[in-house]
C-alpha cells in the first residue's frame, strides 16, 4: 500500500455525484498493490494517525491531525502504482484488481475512523477533480510492505 499524504489548509473532491470537502488536515492519495494486505491497512492508518506534521506554538511539527482538530480526505489513485519502465503509456498490473482495492481502501478510511478521526472520501474508481491546498508545502509518502512501514 502506498499513500501520498499532503497536510492541507483545505482540500476538496467532486464530481457529478460527490461533493466532499475538508478544512486544515489532511489529504490521502491512496494506491493500493497487488500485494497489499489487511496488515498493511494497519500499519498505514497508525503512522498516518499518528503522525507529528503539525506545528506547534513553537512553530516545530509536533502535532498530529487529531490533535489540531482537523480532517481527513481520503482519495483513491491506482496511478501510484504505474509502471513507466517501459514505452511512454503507463501500465498498471502492478495495481489490485479494482474489487479488492476497493476493499483494502475502504479498510484504511475505517481503520482511520477508529482513531476518532473525520475522514471524508473521494468515490472509487471514477474521474474527479481533486483541489488541494498544500500547507507548507508538506508531503509524505507512507509505503506499507508485508504489514510493515518501509
Amino acid at each position: 500500500m502506498r499513500v501520498v499524504v499532503q497536510r492541507v489548509k483545505q482540500a476538496s473532491v467532486t464530481n457529478e455525484t460527490l461533493n466532499n470537502q475538508i478544512g486544515k488536515g489532511l489529504c490521502l492519495l491512496v494506491g493500493v498493490g497487488k500485494d497489499s494486505t489487511e496488515a498493511d491497512v494497519q500499519a498505514v492508518a497508525k503512522k498516518i494517525a499518528n503522525a507529528r506534521i503539525f506545528e506547534d506554538e513553537e512553530g516545530k511539527m509536533n502535532l498530529n491531525v487529531q490533535q489540531i482538530g482537523g480532517e481527513i480526505l481520503s482519495i483513491s489513485q491506482f496511478t501510484l502504482y504505474a509502471d513507466v519502465k517501459k514505452g511512454n503509456r503507463p501500465g498498471f498490473s502492478n495495481s489490485k484488481s479494482p474489487d479488492e482495492a476497493n476493499r483494502l481502501y475502504e479498510a484504511l478510511n475505517d481503520t482511520l475512523r477508529t482513531y476518532d478521526l473525520e475522514v471524508k472520501t473521494g468515490e472509487f474508481g471514477t474521474d474527479m477533480l481533486v483541489d488541494i491546498a498544500n500547507d507548507g508545502p508538506v508531503t509524505i509518502i507512507y509505503e506499507s510492505q508485508d504489514g510493515k512501514v518501509i
